[in-house]
């Protein structure tokens, strides 16, 4: 089997060389060219992507760093960016940090992530400021999903957490609701996730708007996935007082709620009123209203911003402005008019 090397030798140059030839390059001279693509036609030679990019001192590999590869907006967002990488030829290493905050410093400080991949995808890390020069010094491109502070130099796709916030809450107002419960995911734990904090807020500024203020007897902060939604009902359900409504602050912690209740034998919605955000791939089976979120345009929006800088463009200020996506409400059976106590 011919390889490059083969190549080299019979037109007296470097794989290097070879592999910038063939790619067409313009640092190569046009008599050097010449010789190169003679050579590969004798000795029938098809250039291999991988082999051209390892000559170029290029790994083809995209870094997309996740907290945790369960939750369902990861899997979504990693889904859909590694089919529009893969057809652009590169490869997706997922480095899965499994909420551990100190494998998350030792990976952003490892010396040899520059040598392993050609760019990075934080999904849903959170980004603080004491990273920023950790960060620049890999000197790669990148972009951020859902990850809370802007990296200089890198676009950020997401939504406006916040406001997805507040569209649930208002639409809990909007059915009659005055007694609405909050149950979000983890925010001081050593990998809390910020859109968590920022749905809360959005919760908050709408009940304030309809001069109602936040009851802290009905806020209570759990693990962000469906068992932290169960087990937080069972807890509101134990102080007494049931609220009419609940808004949990991710479809995964409402599916959690809307068992929870049901296991307590407490009609959704004729009782309370269920809520979240997300439109996770269960909620129609679960009948739930939700606040949706475009989880897999998230992540072909971010592949993409990452194929200009891999083949060596430059990126303009443009691409480097905040991608903020739009959410809408989704009406399903889990919401309805406030009970009359």
């Amino acid at each position: 089997m011919t390889t490059i090397d083969d190549v080299a030798r019979l037109a007296g140059v470097s794989t290097a060389t070879v592999s910038r030839a063939l790619r067409g390059l313009p640092t190569v001279s046009e008599t050097t060219r010449t010789r190169v693509l003679l050579a590969a036609e004798q000795l029938d030679y098809t250039a291999s992507p991988s082999a051209s990019r390892l000559a170029g001192g290029k790994t083809g590999n995209v870094a997309v760093i996740v907290p945790r590869i369960t939750p369902w907006f990861v899997g979504a967002v990693v889904e859909a960016a590694e089919e529009i990488l893969q057809t652009a030829g590169y490869d997706l290493l997922l480095y899965n940090i499994g909420g551990r905050e100190h494998a998350r410093t030792r990976l952003l400080h490892k010396a040899s992530l520059p040598k392993r991949v050609d760019a990075v995808m934080l999904v849903a890390t959170p980004v603080r400021a004491d990273d920023l020069a950790t960060i620049a010094s890999l000197a790669l491109p990148g972009v951020t999903v859902s990850s809370g502070l802007v990296v200089p130099g890198w676009p950020s796709i997401r939504i406006d957490d916040r406001a997805a916030g507040r569209t649930a809450a208002e639409h809990l107002l909007s059915l009659g609701h005055r007694r609405i419960a909050c149950v979000w995911g983890d925010l001081t734990g050593e990998f809390a996730d910020p859109a968590h904090a920022e749905r809360r807020h959005g919760y908050q500024e709408a009940l304030r708007a309809a001069g109602i203020s936040p009851d802290p007897r009905l806020g209570i902060e759990t693990r962000a996935d469906a068992e932290g939604g169960r087990s937080a009902t069972e807890r509101l359900i134990a102080r007494g007082e049931l609220p009419t409504a609940i808004f949990a602050s991710c479809d995964e912690v409402a599916m959690g709620v809307v068992n929870g209740l049901r296991l307590a034998g407490i009609r959704v919605p004729q009782q309370v009123s269920v809520i979240g955000i997300d439109d996770h791939d269960l909620a129609v089976a679960f009948g739930l209203t939700t606040v949706a979120q475009p989880a897999a345009e998230q992540g072909r929006l971010a592949a993409g911003t990452l194929l200009g800088p891999l083949a060596g463009r430059a990126r303009t200020e443009a691409e480097l402005a905040p991608t903020i996506l739009p959410t809408r409400l989704v009406v399903r059976d889990s919401t309805g008019p406030a009970r009359e106590d």
